[in-house]
């Protein structure tokens, strides 16, 4: 394997030449050291001679290995530095610029690999990827997919989900209804997939694929991501929008990104660990559900890890505001959501305020089915079921509400900038990115 090298100055140059001959012994096959720093074991002024050409960083760590890693195209960076030179949070920086570009990172006792792999689709391809579940990928994409169909890009969403289907399925625009959600709890099925609930809240076609396990860097254990794009291609999709599974990636290439992040994330999931190789292979940065009090605090140390890790990636700030797919005016309504609970909350303030219903009980335990058993059984009578598509809204909430006489109205999530930025536009912007890099390749 050809590999760049990263060494310290911490070590004595016969040692690291010590290291690097050992490396070469094991299989690789190093073509360029970057010196990252360190003096101990150095003269200030020396490049120290380890058999193998020597580059001496002076600026940015992550901006000389991205730039080497594009000249020299290796197979991997072996990383034979240690603390205090690169200390942990600098380290997964590093692997982060790597696996971005497609290179293996390893180290004595560590190796990850790039989650994206294979050749790029025929069609223009944007990714919605997050960093964690209930983000608000699902809603961000379906809008994207919206745009896109104004827009006329005949764009095919593919869902990929850890409760999708074993081959990739196919969901018509406008062939997901209640009644076909029920068939599917019938036959045993999942039916609140992402794929599903994309197709009913978007109206356009959907390809639903499923996930195994996720690796650090977002790399599933078994998916059939791959051959649902493909599917989607061959559809004849001007566009293929490809939806994460929580923080893991799809492993098909896309042509740009769009990285979802909860206000109420922990910080260091964006700054630290294998947050930034999720921020690098993205151009904008959403961050939703930002007027929870958590979210307000966080924002700022957010931005400054964008600004920091990526400064070309654009960062919007949102909420989302739930939109019933059918008329609730003056109706009483019991709402069902997967929001946190002082979200919901708000939800059910502004649903009161712009659409005129009356929410006499709400759930925020859709992903919990005793739970939100718990709450149905206890509340009020009520004339709409008003729920996302997510969780136990279709086999335990819909299920309920129509043995009560209850309607089903189901809801979709629309995200707004809080500071008025064009939202829609930044997405157009990105849609046509993609295009446009599709152009190029």
């Amino acid at each position: 394997m050809r590999v760049l090298v990263l060494v310290d100055g911490e070590h004595y140059p016969p040692v690291t030449r010590w290291g690097i001959e050992a490396a070469r012994e094991r299989g690789f096959e190093p073509v360029l050291a970057l010196l990252l720093g360190g003096i101990e074991k150095l003269g200030a002024a020396e490049v120290p001679e380890l058999g193998v050409p020597v580059r001496r960083v002076e600026g940015s760590r992550a901006g000389a290995l991205a730039e080497a890693i594009d000249e020299q195209r290796p197979e991997g960076v072996l990383d034979l530095s240690d603390e205090p030179i690169v200390g942990y949070r600098e380290r997964m920086e590093l692997a982060s610029v790597a696996l971005a570009r497609g290179v293996s990172y390893l180290g004595p006792d560590f190796r990850f690999d790039p989650p994206v792999e294979g050749p790029p689709l025929a069609a223009p391809t944007l990714a919605v990827i997050g960093t964690g579940k209930r983000a608000g990928k699902t809603a961000i994409a379906g809008e994207i997919a919206r745009i896109a169909a104004d827009r006329g890009l005949d764009p095919v969403v593919v869902a990929m989900g850890r409760g999708g289907p074993a081959e990739p399925e196919v969901a018509e625009a406008g062939s997901v209804t209640l009644e076909t959600l029920f068939e599917r709890v019938r036959r045993g099925e999942h039916a609140a997939s992402d794929y599903l609930e994309v197709a009913l809240t978007s109206g356009v076609t959907t390809v639903g694929a499923r996930r195994a396990g996720g690796g650090l860097g977002g790399r599933p254990m078994a998916t059939n991501v791959r051959e649902a794009a493909e599917l989607a291609a061959g559809l004849g999709a001007g566009v293929v929008i490809v939806d994460g599974s929580g923080a893991a990636v799809p492993s098909v290439p896309w042509d740009a990104g769009i990285l979802v992040v909860p206000a109420t994330v922990p910080p260091e999931y964006l700054g630290g660990y294998l947050g930034p190789l999720r921020l690098l292979l993205s151009d904008l940065v959403v961050v939703t559900m930002a007027n929870s009090p958590a979210g307000l605090e966080n924002i700022p140390t957010l931005r400054s890890h964008v600004e920091r890790l990526y400064a070309d990636a654009r960062l919007i700030v949102t909420d989302f505001e739930p939109q019933p797919l059918g008329d609730v005016r003056g109706r009483d309504v019991f709402f069902t959501t997967t929001a946190p609970e002082a979200v919901a909350e708000r939800q059910v303030a502004l649903l009161e305020r712009s659409h005129g219903c009356r929410v006499v009980g709400w759930s925020a335990r859709l992903a919990d089915r005793a739970g939100l058993t718990h709450d149905l059984e206890g509340a009020e009578a009520y004339d709409v079921l008003l729920t996302e598509i997510k969780a136990a809204a279709v086999d335990v909430a819909s299920d309920r509400a129509v043995a009560a006489g209850a309607e089903v109205i189901f809801t979709d999530n629309t995200a707004v900038a809080v500071d008025g930025t064009d939202l829609p536009a930044a997405f157009a912007e990105t849609l046509d990115l993609a295009r446009e890099r599709r152009d190029q390749r």
